[in-house]
């Protein structure tokens, strides 16, 4: 490659939820891109073996974080600016499903659900805008999901948060714009992970029916989608949402 600069040389991101999916996919590109990343999640052996197979102490970092926590999601960002020297990129991406419908979702399932999507992404926006705005620059990404814009059935918790996601997305942009922070979102459709691959198959036979590409998305595509928000390909991009879905539910 010679001297050509990658788009995140010299650049530092924090990726929560990173020790897996589309965590660990976004992680991995903004590797190859030239990041260092530190990675949080709730289960640390799970982010360290994450951070090893990225490449080590060198790029990649572990840090164990539940994102529903402000003192540990501070501790996260801090890890960053104390082990690699700054903070250009926050990815907000931790995520959990805890799917019934209302008539059988608990009461502890719909908080647990608002609580490290919501309040967790804010948790983030937070934390990583406070050192920021300092530096006058850096890009915050949302992970938000097509189901917070066309809602779905057994999922009142998770579509109000992903919802939420959108509209705290545009608060904070324009509160930010000014520093020179910018902030946008991600609503992901159908792809395959961890998470979606323990569907029954008549069930993701049905939704990839619904895709009017004709198949799931991978977690590259995504990833690829990160990287465009958080590098400076997006400079004059703030308070977006980007549907990465294959054209489903338009």
């Amino acid at each position: 490659m010679g001297a050509q600069v990658s788009l995140l040389t010299g650049q530092t991101a924090v990726v929560t939820g990173g020790a897996q999916g589309l965590g660990f996919a976004i992680a991995q590109r903004f590797i190859a891109e030239g990041a260092r990343v530190v990675l949080g999640d709730v289960n640390l052996e799970a982010t360290q073996a994450a951070a090893a197979q990225l490449g080590g102490d060198d790029v990649a970092r572990a840090v164990r974080c539940d994102v529903t926590s402000a003192e540990r999601v501070d501790a996260l960002v801090a890890a960053a600016v104390d082990g690699f020297g700054g903070l250009d990129i926050m990815v907000n991406n931790a995520g959990i499903t805890r799917d019934a419908t209302m008539r059988k979702m608990t009461e502890e399932q719909f908080d647990q659900v608002i609580s490290v999507h919501l309040k967790g992404t804010w948790n983030g926006l937070r934390s990583a805008a406070a050192v920021m705005r300092e530096n006058k620059c850096g890009a915050i990404v949302n992970m938000s999901s097509i189901s917070g814009k066309v809602g779905m059935v057994g999922q009142t918790n998770y579509s109000a948060a992903k919802a939420g996601i959108v509209g705290m997305t545009k608060a904070a942009s324009k509160e930010l714009a000014y520093l020179g922070v910018r902030v946008n979102a991600i609503q992901p459709g159908l792809i395959r992970s961890a998470m979606t691959e323990a569907m029954p198959q008549h069930i993701w036979d049905s939704k990839v029916a619904e895709v009017p590409m004709g198949r799931a998305g991978e977690p590259d595509e995504v990833a690829n989608v990160a990287l465009f928000l958080a590098s400076g390909l997006s400079s004059y991009m703030t308070g977006t949402v980007l549907e990465v879905t294959g054209g489903r539910h338009l």
